[in-house]
């Protein structure tokens, strides 16, 4: 019998990008395990990445490729072979091209986080066909263009560097759930004496554990950050020589929080006057004492229409107090642009033609159900006629989904999705084309919760006839002619041009060397900011940014209210007076896992949680079922009365699969299109809705 073990990487959308060893056996992987010698994963894998061998060899993976026989959305399929799919892909791509290639849009998004496997084959695809641009929204583009604007590039406090921290501020996440590695450096802290605080609507298993949860109303967190700066400048808790030396435009800073008295916030927020006192007074006061104090921020504040600003908002906080001058101080939203990424050489945009009479257009991920529905204009363009989804499942992650679903059974679009398992958005595809999982390919990693660079080994043979990404793209490519030598480029000819070793953070950084050992740290100094020199246009943390000012926006931080709330749209708060948010469900991972057997028995069914006394306004009893709606739509799901959910709120933690729920919907069925302040994100947690029993 023959077992070795092979290094490889978790892909999933998780800032913790875990080193996994793969154990095989006479080609058969029989475990996967963290690796314990690396400092972010510590030998503990999360118990969705645990069951990979389970999914893996999952009894329903697509393991040839699939024509579409039936109604678009009925799922209706028979085998055909990999010639005759990629004769018929080609075939329609060629005829739409020969119009305006701008009519072929790829949808993608973090399905994989490889550079190989994600964005860099198929966008050297894409870049030569002509086709639409997609605007990679939909998770963290309004918080990373808040942050941006403020500190000048996604580079925060390293995550092995919190352990030390005197006081951690959880804001906007739950990493028992999303970040469970950034948990255990928590844990030690807390055990090294160090008071952790969760600021959160939702009394999540990671707020349940702080010493303190503070549950604000959703979309105010921007409001939060302003009254903590109101206390910290009247309290003078600040750090002066830093403020003096290493920001911008703290007069006009201070002028503009001045308004947001301790007991204005109070009131915006739905929290009491104490409690934003305190809180900035044990921030400021740590601080002062010598003591780091730490933020980490997650994508959750930035779900709402003024969340680019909630980011920006909390990204001044460290300034003030000085906290970047500790390692363990400061604060994280990414680390991705830690990363010299080499994306003009892996995904080759010179590729594109250039035609000033049809000039590139640009699509938002988030905004699909209203594009694809969109009838060809010259402000438009074509209307798209063409979808080539991999890495995404739109169908189930999608705003206002019932748009989302008709747009993909237009009879007329022509759909692709290279997919592991016949997904929501699978069943309306047209061709469904077998791709290989993480065990099956080569791959290279960047992260954004950690400072390591990371090889991926492939541990086993591609099952049945599934194929790399990037090999799917190389042999379309083959197949329109391009004949570019960047399409002959192998997976391992990718992974080295993968990261910049001219660059000082990568120097060291060599694709054989990584691959044998799995992963390498970047060179970056232990605290990024301590004397400043922070990505900005001034160097500076800018309070005032006029980049910001010229892109249309205040240039100082500011407080947006939500599109739906009982302040902002009173009358709709009539109709459906409650907030709705979905945040991860923990054996879920966006909409990966749901199809894990293991895992969602583990998770139950689909449920909300409402608080006792929203649920006894409404004569609903624990576990009943409960229909929850809003004017773009509802979905049925389980009651579950606990005082984890703040008044007012219902938590529908997310993201099922339709075809796994009651009546075929999810929570998105009542997300809007709406977008954010800035970076033109999805507003997934800026929703209305009541809930009633079901009849």
């Amino acid at each position: 019998m023959s077992t070795q073990v092979v290094r490889a990487t978790c892909p999933h959308d998780c800032p913790d990008t875990c080193a996994m060893l793969v154990t095989v056996k006479d080609g058969i992987a029989t475990e996967v395990r963290g690796d314990p010698n690396h400092p972010n994963t510590a030998g503990v894998l999360c118990t969705k990445v645990s069951r990979y061998i389970e999914r893996t060899y999952h009894k329903d993976r697509l393991l040839t490729p699939l024509k579409r026989i039936g109604k678009k959305g009925e799922g209706k399929f028979a085998r055909i072979s990999w010639d005759e799919a990629l004769a018929i892909i080609t075939t329609r791509l060629k005829e739409i091209a020969a119009k305006d290639a701008r009519a072929i849009l790829p949808y993608s998004y973090a399905g994989t986080m490889g550079v190989v496997q994600g964005e860099s084959m198929s966008m050297r695809f894409f870049h030569k066909l002509g086709a639409s641009r997609l605007d990679r929204t939909i998770c963290s583009s309004a918080g990373g263009t808040g942050y941006k604007y403020t500190v000048g590039a996604k580079v925060g406090t390293d995550t092995e560097q919190y352990e030390n921290a005197r006081l951690i501020l959880i804001w906007g996440g739950n990493p028992i759930a999303s970040n469970l590695h950034f948990w255990m450096k928590v844990q030690e802290a807390k055990r090294r004496g160090a008071i952790i605080i969760a600021i959160d609507p939702y009394r999540s298993l990671t707020a349940e554990k702080c010493h303190q949860h503070i549950a604000l109303l959703p979309g105010t967190d921007a409001a939060l950050a302003l009254g903590m700066m109101h206390v910290l400048i009247r309290d003078d808790l600040l750090d002066h020589a830093y403020i003096n030396d290493h920001t911008l435009g703290f007069a006009e800073l201070s002028e503009r929080v001045a308004e947001w008295t301790p007991q204005r916030t109070a009131d915006t927020c739905g929290i009491s006057a104490e409690q934003v006192e305190q809180l900035a007074r044990l921030y400021g006061e740590t601080a002062q004492a010598g003591e780091a104090v730490a933020i980490r921020v997650n994508y959750g504040v930035q779900r709402v229409r003024g969340g680019g600003m909630a980011v920006r908002n909390i990204a001044c906080l460290p300034a003030l107090v000085g906290a970047w001058r500790h390692a363990a101080g400061g604060i994280l939203l990414s680390s991705g642009d830690s990363f010299p990424k080499t994306t003009q050489q892996t995904e080759r945009p010179d590729l594109a033609p250039v035609d000033l009479e049809r000039p590139p257009r640009i699509i938002n991920m988030s905004t699909i159900g209203d594009d694809l529905l969109r009838p060809a204009s010259a402000e438009f363009g074509p209307a798209i006629e063409a979808v080539i989804v991999y890495n995404s499942n739109p169908v189930a992650v999608a705003p206002e989904s019932a748009k989302v679903m008709q747009g993909f059974a237009r009879e007329d679009l022509f759909t692709v999705v290279l997919e592991h398992f016949q997904t929501d958005t699978a069943d309306y595809a047209d061709i469904v084309l077998p791709a290989t999982t993480q065990l099956e390919h080569t791959d290279i990693h960047a992260t954004y919760g950690h400072l390591y660079m990371m090889a991926n080994n492939p541990a086993i043979a591609p099952l049945g006839e599934s194929k790399p990404n990037s090999e799917i793209f190389r042999l379309l490519a083959e197949r329109m002619g391009f004949d570019e030598p960047c399409f002959s480029d192998s997976d391992e000819d990718i992974a080295a041009q993968a990261f910049d070793n001219k660059n000082l953070r990568a120097i060291h950084f060599d694709w054989s060397s990584l691959k044998k050992t799995g992963w390498q740290k970047l060179n970056v100094p232990d605290a990024p900011f301590a004397n400043g020199g922070f990505a900005t246009p001034s160097g500076k943390c800018e309070f005032y940014s006029a980049r910001m000012l010229a892109d249309g926006l205040d240039p100082l931080p500011a407080y947006i209210a939500p599109y739906e709330s009982a302040e902002s749209a009173p009358e709709l708060a009539k109709l459906y007076p409650l907030a709705m948010i979905s945040p991860p469900a923990r054996n879920f991972l966006n909409s990966s896992f749901v199809n894990v057997q293991s895992l969602r028995s583990t998770e139950g069914e689909p449920h909300v949680d409402m608080n006792p006394s929203d649920a006894a306004t409404r004569g609903i009893q624990d576990g009943e079922m409960v229909r929850i709606f809003n004017a773009r739509g509802s979905f049925i799901a389980k009651a579950r009365v606990t005082d984890h959910a703040r008044i007012g709120l219902v938590v529908g933690l997310s993201i099922w699969w339709k075809k796994f729920a009651a009546d075929g919907k999810n929570a998105n069925e009542l997300t809007s299109q709406r977008l954010t302040d800035m970076g033109r994100a999805p507003t997934f947690y800026d929703v209305l809705v009541q809930v009633e029993k079901t009849r």
